[in-house]
């Protein structure tokens, strides 16, 4: 009997929890006074009479009723999870001791490693269910229902274990995550390239057991970016994801085609407003036939904050959203692997080169006995005359000519070096060989140097 009191004890101080917890919200919003300050990536529920929200104006009404349904959402998760129907109606067979102990379980529950129940005050909570509501305009049940949904697939999918999963090597070169954007958001790449023809789909995705297998990757890299967010206020809650199409034939199988629509529609069901912007690069013909002129897409890119760039625009479009030192140099950036020669601090500098004309970059080398390193790129397409020089200040000496293509078509980031043996400059001449303006990024540095005569084996 003691044992029996002592639970029926714990599930009357869950309930005075929950009615405490539901009294403390419905009171401030009586006194029109909310106490929860929030700043996210979508979000802001601070006190002003208006506030920023996609680049407009949010009245007070819309702010209000937006924190009223979230403090609607959080009542009926917490109320789900004390009363044990979070994840569906509990079995009537379940004996009083197991609903005590499920009750308990659920009092723990996490979503990408952030606590559910409310009245654990923990500062991802209320950034997550945020999501949920803002997916589903913020009508509190189908924002319920959707977060249901999203945990029971979790469990059946197993996904809060798929990070540690070894799905092989097959889909490496398909996907990465890497550096963050002008604003924070980590960068997932997606290099549909690599599936540019049938005999690699086929042989990735020839068998049910392939394409599940491949479903299985695609959440495991969503979850994999996932654990480089922050979801506290002010910190970045969402990822930039990039989609490049450089040398993809398009949707060639229906293996491919079903994959595509299932993984697709996993990240919308489950993964709600984690996608802060889609980029999609170097998109052929085939994906505007497809795509762009349909009504679909227009409206989906309207809301999804979708972003497409052909060959020619992918350096500058991407330069609008990361800085150059986050940018890889295939993509125009001046980001190299294993780089250990610059690092992201490291201050890039920008000139523009007037149409029909030659830009002049110097480079001061006061300083003898070092070696001057430098990055320089040109966004867009190259199409210029390419020029490195080292002009002494002694005007008795020699200039050294480094390197001069008179016709440089082909991009990418260019990275030098020279051994400053006396004091002088080095002199990057750009000659822009077309009718309009383009933008130059560079950045130097200076590292000591040894020579190789005074070097002891």
């Amino acid at each position: 009997m003691g044992k029996k009191r002592d639970k029926n004890n714990g599930k009357v101080q869950d309930q005075n929890m929950a009615n405490a917890f539901q009294y403390e919200i419905a009171l401030q919003l009586q006194q029109g006074k909310p106490s929860l300050e929030l700043e996210t990536d979508e979000e802001t529920f601070e006190e002003p009479s208006s506030v920023p929200e996609d680049g407009k104006k949010v009245s007070k009404d819309t702010k209000r009723s937006k924190y009223k349904a979230l403090v609607e959402f959080r009542c009926r998760v917490e109320d789900s999870i004390l009363g044990n129907y979070l994840l569906g109606t509990p079995s009537s067979e379940v004996s009083r001791e197991e609903r005590a102990e499920a009750v308990e379980q659920l009092k723990e529950i996490k979503l990408w490693g952030v606590p559910l129940l409310p009245s654990k005050l923990h500062k991802g909570t209320d950034i997550v269910l945020l999501k949920f509501l803002k997916a589903k305009d913020y009508k509190v049940q189908q924002a319920f229902e959707m977060l249901r949904r999203t945990l029971k697939w979790r469990k059946e999918f197993k996904a809060d274990g798929i990070v540690e999963e070894n799905l092989g090597l097959d889909f490496d070169n398909l996907a990465y995550i890497k550096n963050r954007d002008k604003e924070g958001h980590p960068l997932y790449y997606n290099m549909y390239g690599a599936l540019k023809d049938k005999q690699i789909q086929y042989k990735l995705l020839g068998s049910e057991e392939k394409r599940q297998k491949f479903i299985r990757w695609r959440v495991q890299c969503m979850e994999k970016a996932i654990q480089e967010l922050e979801f506290e206020a002010g910190g970045t809650n969402s990822v930039v994801q990039i989609i490049d199409l450089k040398q993809s034939a398009g949707p060639t199988t229906k293996e491919f085609r079903s994959v595509s629509r299932k993984s697709w529609k996993l990240l919308q069901d489950h993964y709600p407003e984690l996608i802060h912007q889609n980029i999609i690069i170097n998109v052929p013909l085939w994906f505007y036939i497809s795509h762009v002129f349909s009504s679909r897409l227009k409206a989906q890119r309207k809301k999804s904050r979708i972003v497409i760039a052909r060959p020619g625009k992918v350096t500058s479009t991407l330069l609008k959203f990361i800085p150059p030192e986050n940018l890889p140099v295939e993509y125009g950036g001046l980001k190299r692997e294993n780089d250990d020669e610059f690092f992201p601090e490291d201050k890039v500098l920008v000139v523009k080169a007037k149409a029909n004309s030659t830009e002049h970059i110097q480079i001061p080398t006061p300083k003898v006995g070092v070696t001057m390193v430098w990055d320089v790129t040109v966004v867009g397409s190259w199409d210029i005359s390419y020029k490195e020089e080292f002009i002494p200040d002694d005007e008795g000496s020699y200039r050294v000519l480094i390197k001069n293509e008179k016709d440089k078509k082909k991009g990418g980031s260019v990275r030098n070096s020279f051994y400053i043996s006396e004091p002088g400059k080095i002199v990057i001449s750009i000659g822009n060989l077309l009718l309009k303006k383009k933008k130059v990024l560079y950045r130097y540095k200076t590292k000591p140097t040894v020579p190789t005569y005074a070097r002891t084996y």
